[in-house]
C-alpha cells in the first residue's frame, strides 16, 4: 500500500474503488492566489463546471513547485525522467458534488512529462526553460515557456512551521482538493482523483519579480498581495481520467 493511503479520513469522499497508475511528490511549492470576480473566468471553463467561489469570490491561483518521483505504477524512477520543474494557473470547479481544480496552464520543462499529460490526461501543458535553486530556506524559481510570453520569475520562503488548515477556512478550500478536471479535444470532460495527505502548510513570504502566467488567458490578478502558502513536499497518487 502507498503511504499516502494511509490516511484517508480527510477526503470529501472516498478513495477510488480501482487501483491508482501513477505517483508523484510535489516539493518546494508555493501558493499564490489572488481574489477575481467571477465573470472573468466564468467564460473559460466548459459550462457543465460549476464555478466556485469563496463567500462570493472567484480565486485564481499561480502554482510555482518542482516534482520528483514521477512514474507510473509500478515502474522505478528513471533519470531525466521522474523529476522536473513545473508551474500552473488554476481556478476551482464543481461536478456531481466533487470539488477540484481546473488549470488554465501547466508549464514543465520536461518534453516527455508535457507530451505525456496532454495525450493521456487532457491538460493544457506547455514546454518551458525554467531552472529552481535552492536559496537558504527558500527557492530561487523562473520559468519562461518556449512559445509565447508567460513567464515567473521570483523568490519566496516559508515564515511559519507546517500546520493544518481548519476545515471551513479559506486555505483549506483553497488547497485540500481530489480530483481535478480536464477537457479532451473532442469536448469530453474527464475527471481525475488524486490522493495525499492534508497538506503540511507554512506560512510564506514572495518577491515576485515578474507575473506573465495569466497573459495568455487574458487574465490580470488583483492589485493587492497574494495570499501566500508554502509546502515542503506532499506524496500523492494519482488515478486515471475518467469521462464524466
Amino acid at each position: 500500500m502507498h503511504p499516502a493511503l494511509e490516511q484517508t479520513d480527510h477526503r470529501p469522499w472516498p478513495v477510488p474503488r480501482g487501483g491508482w497508475t501513477w505517483r508523484q511528490s510535489w516539493c518546494d511549492l508555493l501558493f499564490a492566489h489572488w481574489p477575481i470576480p467571477a465573470d472573468r473566468l466564468r467564460p473559460l471553463i466548459p459550462s457543465s463546471l460549476e464555478l466556485q467561489q469563496f463567500d462570493g469570490t472567484a480565486w485564481i491561483g499561480v502554482v510555482p513547485f518542482h516534482m520528483t518521483g514521477v512514474m507510473r505504477r509500478p515502474l522505478p524512477d528513471l533519470p531525466w525522467v521522474s523529476a522536473f520543474p513545473e508551474i500552473n494557473v488554476r481556478t476551482y470547479v464543481e461536478r456531481d458534488g466533487k470539488a477540484g481544480v481546473w488549470f488554465f496552464s501547466l508549464d514543465a520543462s520536461n518534453a516527455l512529462a508535457v507530451w505525456a499529460a496532454k495525450r493521456f490526461f487532457h491538460l493544457p501543458y506547455y514546454r518551458a526553460s525554467m531552472r529552481v535553486v535552492q536559496a537558504g530556506s527558500g527557492i530561487e524559481y523562473r520559468s519562461r515557456r518556449t512559445s509565447g510570453d508567460a513567464a515567473f520569475d521570483a523568490r519566496y520562503r516559508p515564515v511559519s512551521t507546517p500546520y493544518a488548515a481548519a476545515p471551513g477556512t479559506l486555505e483549506h478550500w483553497l488547497t485540500e482538493r481530489y480530483c481535478l478536471y480536464a477537457e479532451s479535444s473532442d469536448r469530453r470532460i474527464f475527471r481525475t482523483e488524486v490522493h495525499h495527505p492534508p497538506w503540511p502548510l507554512q506560512r510564506a513570504e514572495a518577491e515576485v519579480r515578474l507575473n506573465a502566467m495569466l497573459d495568455s488567458q487574458g487574465l490580470r490578478a488583483s492589485d493587492g498581495a497574494p495570499l501566500l502558502h508554502f509546502s515542503r513536499r506532499l506524496d500523492v497518487i494519482v488515478w486515471s481520467p475518467q469521462p464524466v
